[in-house]
């Protein structure tokens, strides 16, 4: 008989939000011959409520996965997983302040991917970052398993709070290579020049404010930079003072993925500004695509790309790196990150990984 595992902590499938909807996703997909998989899904998220995907049960809860109301429902979905689930597989940190009082009345197994340094980001108030740093403590002190996705984030959990940790990265050979449609081209004119491309939230902490300072100040490549600019009024503030350079396009969001895929794959240049996380998916997604890497140089960055793109720390060393930069460079680390996506980070591999420790 199969065992019983609920994966907790998700927006929910079809995969549709981020990083780790995408990674259940495919440990659905690989996994759902090895195990009874049950998902928990926000029903705020789906108007169409399927009874299972990828042969996983999906069970609704009628919360926000995201922001304030993700700790109640984390909490709700491990209750009720506590019921029938032989493994609870938690992503994320939010509702692991009740796993004390969760191992006081049950013998289940608790594996927690604590996700990157949550409590760090920048757009969290000092009390919610009192909190997400609480619960990652009490994720990492009462786990059976906890996994870190990243060599940096795994150090930090040993330095830390004195604890091992599985790591197990992300997977990213789901992305596709596709050529700029006729269509496309109509809607954005400017794809048929060499580009440099970015899509991420337009937060502070992803370094967007140098990135495009430092795009805004060469004329070799324009920007293409996809996000939510009205999110924020760092976004709107960013925009506004770069709407008049004819060679920085900031685009709205894109939600039609064969688009999005369309603009990304056929970048001369990817410029990944993220500060905060692990492994992030966005990065190894590029990577999978074989796309010249340009990365802020923080540590995670690094340790994901094996030191083998190229780092900027401010928007003089990024307009440095872009006015000196040649094709052989540039198809020299868009074969290193291709190399590394094969050895480290698909979905087969990640989801044996998983396999493994459940």
């Amino acid at each position: 008989m199969n065992k019983k595992v609920a994966i907790i902590g998700t927006v929910g499938l079809p995969s549709k939000y981020g990083g780790f909807e995408t990674l259940t996703e495919y440990l659905t997909k690989h996994l759902n011959q090895d195990f009874d998989m049950t998902v928990y899904c926000s029903s705020k998220s789906y108007s169409e409520q399927l009874e299972s995907y990828n042969n996983a049960k999906l069970e609704y809860i009628s919360l926000n996965a995201n922001g304030v109301e993700s700790i109640p429902y984390d909490i709700i979905s491990i209750f009720k997983a506590l019921r029938y689930a032989d493994t609870l597989l938690i992503l994320g940190v939010s509702g692991c302040i009740v796993l004390p009082f969760v191992k006081l009345i049950s013998k289940k197994k608790i594996v927690v991917n604590i996700d990157g340094l949550e409590w760090k980001r920048a757009k969290w108030n000092k009390y919610a970052k009192w909190f997400l740093k609480f619960s990652e403590k009490i994720a990492v002190k009462t786990a059976d398993i906890v996994v870190t996705d990243n060599k940096v984030i795994q150090e930090y959990v040993s330095s830390e709070y004195g604890e091992k940790s599985e790591l197990i990265a992300y997977g990213a050979d789901h992305v596709k290579q596709l050529p700029i449609e006729k269509e496309t081209l109509t809607t954005y004119p400017f794809l048929e020049e060499t580009y440099a491309f970015t899509v991420c939230r337009i937060e502070p902490e992803n370094n967007i404010h140098m990135i495009v300072e430092a795009m805004s100040l060469q004329s070799k490549y324009p920007l293409v930079l996809v996000g939510n600019w009205n999110a924020s009024a760092y976004g709107t503030e960013l925009r506004e003072k770069y709407i008049a350079a004819k060679h920085i396009h900031l685009l709205d969001p894109i939600y039609d993925q064969t688009i999005l895929d369309q603009l990304r794959s056929n970048c001369k240049i990817y410029l990944h500004g993220h500060s905060a996380g692990g492994t992030n998916p966005s990065l190894v997604e590029a990577m999978a695509l074989g796309l010249p890497v340009i990365a802020y140089g923080v540590n995670y960055n690094r340790e994901t790309t094996n030191n083998r793109a190229l780092y900027f720390l401010n928007s003089k060393e990024l307009l440095d790196i872009i006015n000196n930069i040649d094709t052989d460079k540039l198809s020299v680390i868009s074969e290193n990150m291709k190399t590394l996506v094969e050895q480290k980070y698909t979905w087969n591999i990640i989801s044996k990984q998983y396999s493994n420790i459940i």
